[in-house]
């Protein structure tokens, strides 16, 4: 039962940094077996989720420093377009942090940005706390349906 859990927060963990990683899966596969407590399984991935964005919003304080090293992934307009973008919608934009693709990088730039870690755990826990609360209750509802 605790293997269980342990691997939803590390897919929840891997998945929030900028790894390929998908914790959806994971969480739909553990509800559906029905050994394992809906809130235990929200808690633990939205846990595991925050913990993989917080290592991005950490890395990000520190990435500038390296940015005029040749390896550095982002040239100097990009990373100016970032900052425009962070700096015209704002932490805001940490309620995007569940949305594939787009809501990794903004947590790091959130760290870049030097945003307070205070706002930056609410913001993120709600959005992703949300969006597995939301995933679990569509798995189900889609269950409970008869057909």
């Amino acid at each position: 039962m605790l293997a269980g859990y342990l691997g939803l927060f590390l897919a929840a963990f891997g998945a929030a940094t900028l790894l390929p990683l998908q914790s959806e899966a994971v969480l739909i596969g553990l509800l559906l077996s029905g050994h394992y407590s809906l809130w235990w399984l929200l808690v633990v991935a939205t846990l595991g989720n925050v913990l993989g964005s917080v290592l991005n919003w950490a890395l990000g304080r520190g990435v500038e420093r390296f940015k005029h090293r040749r390896w550095f992934p982002v040239s100097d307009p990009q990373l100016a377009k970032a900052r425009h973008h962070y700096q015209r919608w704002g932490h805001w934009t940490l309620l995007l942090s569940w949305v594939p693709i787009i809501g990794d990088p903004l947590t790091l730039v959130a760290g870049v940005m030097r945003e307070p870690l205070w706002r930056f755990l609410l913001l993120v826990t709600l959005a992703k706390g949300v969006r597995y609360g939301v995933l679990a209750a569509l798995t189900l509802q889609w269950v409970l349906i008869p057909t």
